[in-house]
């Protein structure tokens, strides 16, 4: 159940004795699977209320607590070159678990479209990054948080792909494509590194040209550094991505992994597949049809570039009827709306709600993540707010581009 900005308030002063709370706003920038709201006091500071929603949410955010307790020496000594959320109370909710809260965080939501080449803010993402992955893994092992080795990392993508083909719905040629990178034992000789595991334009927070913060910490995880590249060098500019990167390989030390790229653009592919799996392991029909839409157009921009022929799959059953058509341009070929059949029954919103507390299920093989890349269309719903009489949203990005313009002078 929701819990109003009033309910959030109320939670605050619990948290922080003595808080005299003046004002309260939710937040359209809420995490999923939270109630989240900014809390004014007395003295005129800015506070930050978390309270998660589900019995996994809570999960996660007890992992978050412990991490960034952990990280916080880290941030003080100059480790890291932004700010982190910091614990300054936590409130036991009725249902079990806890509400979080900590100062509110400087900056805005990194508008990564409107990057630049060069030295300034692309660079300092790519700064960022690095500074995160040259963390010491044991702040992630005392914390409890998942550890993987290079082997294991691969052999999980492998069982994920697995499964994915199994289903019937994922075009031939992005299995082999995917298949034959996985099985190039050398592209996964890599060391693993502690990943944010999350990243979004909403999780990097940016202010005067540089990284000012980093949030939402609850998947971090000992793995491969790929997969929280695989979403800045999808979301930025691709005249900014050199940028990015030789900013990043510069503060690692001993970095010597000639495959980073390579593996970083197939995590992103392998986060529509993540979402497909999601959508069948949970019974989400709307959210199959919108991966295997996807998936699709992956096959289609892919082959385009190769000249190769697309298997477009019909969607049904496990085993997949084809049809062939040559991929001379990625807009010269129908959309992958009109090659997928109409066998695709959308789920009403009865069952979305039905359907929403993923916790509840047992059987998946594999843990049901997307870590590491989040996609515009195929993110899970995000968070309903209750509406509040006479309390207006509150969004990170309301002053963003005058924000940006000045920032920019800022940095160049």
């Amino acid at each position: 159940m929701h819990r109003s900005p009033y309910a959030l308030a109320a939670l605050a002063t619990q948290a922080i004795k003595g808080l005299d709370v003046k004002q309260v706003a939710p937040l359209e920038e809420a995490v999923d699977g939270f109630d989240s709201a900014l809390v004014i006091d007395s003295e005129a500071r800015h506070w930050i209320v978390r309270a998660p929603l589900t019995a996994s949410a809570g999960a996660a955010l007890e992992s978050e607590i412990s991490f960034l307790s952990e990280l916080t020496p880290y941030v003080d000594r100059g480790d890291l070159p932004f700010v982190i959320p910091r614990v300054a109370g936590t409130a036991s909710l009725p249902d079990s678990g806890r509400a979080l809260v900590h100062p509110e965080l400087p900056g805005y939501p990194i508008p990564m479209e409107r990057l630049q080449p060069g030295p300034g803010l692309a660079a300092a993402l790519g700064r960022a990054l690095a500074a995160i992955h040259e963390l010491p893994v044991g702040i992630v092992e005392s914390t409890g948080q998942p550890t993987y080795s290079a082997e294991e990392y691969r052999e999980r993508r492998l069982a994920e792909v697995d499964e994915a083909a199994a289903t019937g719905l994922v075009p031939v040629s992005l299995l082999k494509r995917w298949e034959q990178r996985l099985e190039n034992v050398a592209m996964w000789r890599f060391i693993p590194a502690v990943t944010h595991g999350a990243l979004s334009a909403e999780s990097i927070l940016v202010q005067a040209g540089n990284v000012s913060a980093v949030r939402d910490w609850s998947d971090v995880k000992v793995a491969d550094p790929a997969d929280d590249l695989a979403w800045v060098l999808a979301a930025a500019p691709a005249d900014c991505t050199d940028s990015i990167m030789e900013a990043y390989q510069l503060r690692r030390t001993e970095l010597t992994d000639p495959y980073l790229s390579e593996r970083a653009f197939l995590a992103s592919e392998l986060a529509l597949l993540r979402w497909l799996l999601h959508g069948t392991r949970h019974g989400l029909n709307d959210v199959v049809a919108d991966a295997v839409e996807m998936l699709t157009d992956l096959d289609v921009a892919t082959a385009a570039a190769e000249g190769d022929i697309v298997r477009f799959p019909t969607y049904g059953g496990t085993e997949p009827r084809l049809a062939d058509d040559v991929a001379t341009s990625a807009f010269g070929i129908a959309s992958a709306a009109d090659a997928v059949s109409g066998e695709v029954s959308l789920v009403t919103q009865n069952d979305l709600d039905a359907g929403s507390e993923d916790e509840d299920y047992q059987d998946e093989p594999l843990p049901d993540d997307t870590e590491g890349i989040v996609f515009e269309r195929d993110s899970v719903a995000t968070e309903r707010i209750e509406s509040v009489a006479e309390i207006e949203p509150v969004t990170d990005s309301a002053n963003s581009d005058d924000d940006l313009a000045q920032d920019e002078r800022s940095g160049s």
